[in-house]
């Protein structure tokens, strides 16, 4: 072993392993530069707990995962492969002599699958936990899960650079160890107000600042691969390419371009770093003296509703921000410039958001399904997956026949989580043996899953799914040359090629067709992965869709497709109710029945009409919200035809209905007696309660009712009445009658309205001699007279008769006496004759 340099993380190797010795689980908080991913592993080597055993450590980064062995190697003299190796996805260097393996996230979780116990393993190491990537999460609750039940000896380090090792320490109940680290002091540099226009361009305007004032390399941080184009492009015509390289760095560039990236300048030569997050944690960038934080990110945001992940641009958190700025300081003074405010800098969250909190889940539950976790809530989890989310995967999962209704995992399932993939995408890998198109549905996985092959195409062929293979399939035929054809990018060729090669071999095909793609198995192969993206068509132009699972989706006024019937939406923006499909493939009935016949449904569906104003019933094939055909139905059940009838009279309002005077009446009497006695108990009609009910009150009556003209059949007056029996309509006489008999005779209606009292309008002359105010409700309710002249005009409106005989009368009398005089105007209203007749003439 080579003579190492002392690193900060020397001073608490010794407490590390004391705690190691004593317990299961430890976590270790060493801030960036302290040398905790790869002083910690080889110090661990020897320990007598380990018995010889391999340690796992498991890195999110294929980059970081990469340097930190080649680093680890490199202290002990040795190459990578040797004591130490690393497993990474399409490239492992590892031995029977390895006892130090470095791996990236889902290979961890492989292994536990295949291997629970993880024989010949003594410890599992958790670098760079504070990013809480999803299978970090889900690959420490197997291990505690495997600890806790299988492997009492195994131990695990979780490392965390960040501060929030208490919270680790403290939901894991271990032990924590505190590393200081090694940093130089970092200028940090605000604006004075935030910045306005493009990042790409403030940051392309700082890294130019930067080089005129600072020595030393530049390391600028942008949210994803597309700003950082964007700003190598401006810097490429703004800077002395003899004197200055740019290096892009994100996940998706060419591995040799990523270590070009980190490795330290030539000679004579400043180096200028345009990195995504990647750039974080665990690569050291030698040389660096500058950073330049545009303060963005991008972050996966999944919706339960619509099933849809889309990248959100968001602020960086604090700890990340620390991160970053820490990155300047590695090798002695620097200097961070921070693009926004420091007002904005007090505002920012204290750490990012755990990948498991705003994930889609349909690979975690299928992952648990396969470990036999039926309670999710049994494992320990840093935090516990969200209830929605679950229920969404749930349900997925079920849909592509990886659970049963017990939420079981099935046979299907199994062959889906030996596939490392996303659910779907594994779906319609293994339904595709069926067919014998697995070579197919292996390179149409490849290209969802890998970067696509021909970002930046715009224009009709931008959203053609088939043209991605066609350039896939030239890049095959012909290399660089036939990706280019097709204005593809050769790298993402190469990366989609060898992916599909991955996923051929686990299925255990390896065959290539001699023909070309049949071009209608594209949209059937998609359908299989994605059968709640089945898109029908909903407007003249051709751009807006409906989908299969309920929400609406548009296509590209440019793409190619446009006016298709049917599409499968293979990717979309996942933006609100009508999101922007990117990728798609055309569909016919034919391909759907093939793909999709045991999710089409027939169902005998019986509506209202808006348009004609009548029942409609047909019988329908629908696929999820989609109907792919109509027939008429001749003889729809009564009770739907009724229910669809309520319906839209719910809709409509109770004023469609056909009321008159009678019916009015009658309600009006029966809500305001029930207000008046309670006791009574008659039936509740007001408006509120009819609506509600209609179904109790009106639905028996709507035999042979299936138009909006049928409606002047019904009797409402009758209707209502038959919900009060004998004894109840009795009783309404009685306390709400329809006239009263006044003084003269006559028989004058009585006007009900419910919250007023009963208003009674009657000539004055016809109530001589009556002196008390008639009432209703057996005495309660004193009645509102309408006291009118001869001419049938209000006089005087009252519920005080006496009163206004004693106070009022005489002036009445005075002024329309001689207006009318054949009307009787006697001085002794309490003793004259009341009467509804005028004198005779001459008299």
């Amino acid at each position: 072993m080579r003579p190492m340099l002392r690193l900060p993380i020397d001073d608490v190797l010794p407490p590390l392993r004391e705690a190691l010795s004593a317990q299961p689980t430890v976590v270790l908080q060493a801030p960036p530069g302290a040398g905790k991913t790869t002083r910690v592993p080889l110090a661990l080597l020897d320990a007598p707990w380990l018995a010889g055993r391999s340690i796992i450590i498991l890195e999110p980064r294929r980059l970081a995962a990469r340097a930190a062995a080649t680093r680890m190697a490199n202290e002990l003299g040795e190459a990578p492969g040797q004591t130490v190796g690393y497993r990474i996805r399409f490239e492992h260097k590892v031995s029977k002599q390895t006892r130090i393996e470095v791996v990236t996230e889902g290979i961890l979780t492989r292994r536990l699958q295949e291997d629970p116990i993880l024989d010949g393993v003594g410890m599992v190491i958790f670098d760079e936990f504070h990013e809480r990537h999803l299978h970090s999460d889900l690959a420490l609750a197997l291990c505690l899960d495997a600890q806790a039940g299988l492997r009492d000896d195994l131990r695990l380090l979780v490392m965390s650079a960040t501060l929030d090792g208490k919270g680790i320490a403290q939901r894991l109940n271990a032990p924590l160890i505190e590393s200081e680290g090694r940093s130089y002091p970092v200028d940090l540099r605000y604006l004075s107000k935030e910045a306005e226009g493009p990042l790409p361009e403030r940051i392309a305007g700082a890294v130019l600042t930067a080089l005129q004032n600072h020595a030393g390399d530049l390391l600028a941080f942008l949210p994803g691969s597309g700003e950082i184009r964007r700003t190598e492009s401006l810097l490429r015509s703004q800077v002395d390419d003899k004197a200055i390289t740019l290096h892009p760095l994100y996940g998706d560039l060419q591995m040799e371009a990523q270590q070009h990236a980190i490795a330290p300048s030539s000679a004579g030569h400043r180096k200028v770093v345009l990195a995504t997050p990647i750039a974080e944690t665990s690569l050291t960038i030698e040389g660096v003296t500058v950073v330049i934080d545009g303060g963005w990110q991008k972050v996966p945001r999944f919706d339960p509703n619509s099933g849809l992940t889309r990248l959100d641009t968001v602020r960086v958190s604090r700890a990340s921000a620390e991160q970053r700025a820490g990155r300047a300081g590695r090798l002695g003074p620097g200097v961070c410039y921070r693009l926004w405010s420091e007002s904005t800098q007090r505002g920012l969250v204290p750490f990012n958001a755990p990948e498991i909190a705003v994930a889609d889940l349909a690979p975690l539950l299928l992952e648990l399904s396969a470990w036999g976790v039926s309670d999710v809530n049994a494992l320990t989890w840093m935090e516990a997956p969200p209830a929605g989310a679950l229920a969404q995967a749930r349900t997925l999962l079920t849909e592509l026949e990886a659970l049963d209704e017990a939420g079981r995992i099935t046979t299907m399932g199994r062959a889906m989580v030996a596939l490392p993939v996303h659910p779907r995408l594994a779906h319609m890998m293994v339904k595709a043996k069926s067919w014998h198109a697995e070579f197919f549905a292996c390179d149409i996985a490849a290209l969802l899953s890998e970067r696509d092959l021909l970002r930046g195409v715009e224009g009709a062929q931008s959203c053609d799914f088939a043209l991605r293979i066609e350039a896939l399939l030239a890049h095959r035929r012909n290399g660089v040359s036939g990706a280019r054809s097709f204005g593809a990018d050769p790298h993402a060729c190469s990366m989609a090629e060898r992916a599909a090669k991955q996923w051929r071999h686990l299925l255990g095909h390896s065959y290539a067709p001699q023909e070309d793609y049949d071009e209608t198995l594209v949209g059937r192969l998609l359908a299989l992965a994605y059968p709640d993206r089945v898109a029908q068509r909903r407007d003249e132009e051709g751009i807006r869709y409906l989908l299969a699972n309920g929400r609406g989706a548009r296509l590209d006024a440019r793409c190619g497709m446009r006016g298709a019937e049917y599409l499968l939406a293979a990717d979309l923006d996942g933006a609100g109710d009508d999101s922007r499909i990117r990728l798609a493939a055309p569909l016919t009935l034919h391909d759907l029945n093939t793909a999709l016949a045991h999710r089409i449904t027939k169902q005998d569906v019986v509506r209202w009409d808006e348009r004609t104003a009548a029942i409609i019933a047909q019988r329908e094939q629908r696929l999820g919200a989609l109907v792919l055909s109509r027939s008429s139905l001749a003889s729809p059940a009564k009770e739907r035809v009724v229910i669809a009838v309520l319906g839209a009279i719910r809709s409509l309002s109770l004023e469609v209905l056909p009321w008159n005077d009678a019916a009015r009446e009658l309600q009006a009497r029966v809500v305001s007696l029930r207000q008046w006695c309670p006791d009574e108990g008659l039936p509740d009609l007001s408006n509120e309660w009819l609506h509600e009910h209609l179904d109790e009150w009106l639905g028996p009556w709507l035999d042979n009712i299936t138009r909006r003209d049928h409606f002047s059949r019904l009797d409402l007056h009758a209707i209502l009445l038959s919900k009060l029996d004998w004894q109840q309509q009795r009783r309404l006489d009685e306390g709400a009658p329809t006239h009263l008999v006044v003084p003269s005779g006559s028989h004058k209606r009585l006007e009900y309205i419910p919250g007023q009292s009963p208003i009674l309008a009657v000539k004055l002359q016809e109530l001589f001699g009556l002196a008390d105010t008639p009432r209703v409700a057996w005495g309660r309710v004193p009645v509102t007279l309408h006291l009118l002249s001869p001419a049938q005009r209000p006089i005087q409106v009252t519920q005080d008769l006496k009163g206004f005989w004693e106070r009022t009368y005489s002036e009445v009398k005075k002024e329309l006496k001689g207006r009318y005089p054949r009307h009787p105007w006697p001085d002794d209203p309490w003793n004259a004759v009341p009467t509804a007749r005028a004198k005779p003439r001459g008299t």
